[in-house]
């Protein structure tokens, strides 16, 4: 392998991890809008447990990364990729360059920890206000 080859590994392991990291905020932020909507469309599947606790622990993550000042794995992730691949600025394919823009607003830090603070109060009241359910555990009819 050689070294142009070992520039666009890391290249695309840089790629892929910036749409990891958009798909996992895109879980956050469309699983709340369909926990709201289905409570009141009385859509059972968003009541599902493991759904609602792997959401929850999700903004319940950001949010700790945030008040803690942590950079977030991903985003670590992402900017070795690019330093091993030899991009000093952020550069990718069309759809990378969307994403990463997408992902990645100029704003003072305050301000994202207001922003995910206040999504995460909202997700954790949701959570209390329209719990998830576990199925019930079926016990065996006894014959008569």
């Amino acid at each position: 392998m050689n070294f142009h080859d070992t520039q666009f590994l890391y290249r695309l392991g840089a790629d892929t991890t910036v749409v990891i990291h958009f798909a996992f905020v895109m879980f956050v932020l469309f699983g709340q809008i369909l926990i709201t909507i289905g409570v009141f469309s009385g859509w059972n599947w968003v009541r599902n447990f493991k759904f609602r606790v792997i959401h929850l622990v999700s903004i319940l993550f950001v949010v700790a990364e945030s008040l803690t000042g942590v950079i977030c794995p991903l985003t670590t992730l992402e900017k070795w990729l690019r330093d091993q691949a030899g991009q000093a600025s952020y550069q990718g394919d069309f759809i990378a360059t969307w994403v990463h823009n997408a992902l990645f607003m100029e704003a003072e830090p305050w301000v994202f920890t207001l922003c995910y603070s206040l999504f995460g109060l909202l997700v954790l009241i949701t959570f209390f206000l329209a719990p998830p359910r576990r199925k019930p555990v079926q016990t065996p009819e006894k014959e008569v």
